[in-house]
């Protein structure tokens, strides 16, 4: 399809929300976006994406007892912990800092908390991906990262952060949603829906190849596989899941 047709659908996909794009004209979405809209949509879209990649995440996060330190201490960083939705598939006694660069989370994050009495619960910072200045560097076995690099202003500055916190030999755990396939249909839909998308939920871009920011981070190992989870009617299907290796 020509580049023609993406303006075209996209602009009647912009007038179809155009109340959303006329709220944020006038400095009244973003915020509403952030208190209320957003954390209410995480929490139910995520006990969804739980439902679908429950077996993922329950292979993924098997080996995270490897990363203990020689201290028999295992200390996890998560960053955009939302709604708490990894906590379940974490080791007993395990020690985690939550971060998000949105405060507005508390009441499904305490839901989940209490749920998850198995984990000790350190801090939570509000702080953005690339920056985690309160994080000493060299101070975590392992960073979680789900459905959160797509988001972010720099997924590059990001990584580089994961680098500078991960202690030598330390692990980067990450489910993502990513750009399918530049010739096939999904990714003619990520593109339509692409700007109305990103503004409806809080940044959410969706054509990032973050597997090749991956690739191209100085991890000592790698361990990446391309997915798709079953999300009928959204153009986040393509998924990508793996660890990484300080």
């Amino acid at each position: 399809m020509t580049e023609a047709s993406v303006l075209f659908l996209r602009a009647c996909l912009a007038l179809l929300a155009m109340p959303i794009y006329l709220l944020s004209f006038l400095g009244i979405w973003e915020p509403f976006c952030r208190k209320i809209f957003f954390p209410y949509f995480l929490e139910k879209f995520s006990a969804v994406h739980e439902r679908k990649t429950k077996k993922q995440k329950q292979e993924l996060f098997r080996n995270l007892p490897d990363f203990t330190s020689p201290s028999g201490e295992l200390k996890l960083l998560e960053i955009g912990t939302g709604c708490g939705a990894n906590f379940q598939f974490y080791p007993p006694g395990c020690k985690v800092t939550c971060t998000d660069i949105n405060p507005n989370f508390q009441r499904g994050l305490s839901r989940s908390m209490s749920k998850n009495q198995h984990v000790h619960y350190e801090h939570f910072l509000v702080a953005a991906g690339e920056d985690l200045h309160e994080v000493p560097s060299g101070s975590v076995d392992a960073v979680i990262c789900t459905l959160v690099l797509c988001s972010v202003h720099s997924v590059n500055g990001t990584l580089k952060e994961v680098l500078r916190v991960l202690r030598p030999g330390g692990a980067f755990y990450f489910l993502e949603h990513v750009a399918a396939d530049h010739s096939s249909w999904k990714y003619f839909w990520q593109q339509i829906c692409y700007p109305t998308w990103k503004l409806v939920f809080d940044g959410c871009c969706l054509t990032r190849e973050i597997w090749k920011n991956l690739e191209q981070a100085n991890f000592s190992e790698l361990k990446l596989q391309h997915i798709s989870v079953a999300l009928p009617w959204t153009p986040i299907q393509p998924h990508i899941i793996g660890y990484a290796v300080k």
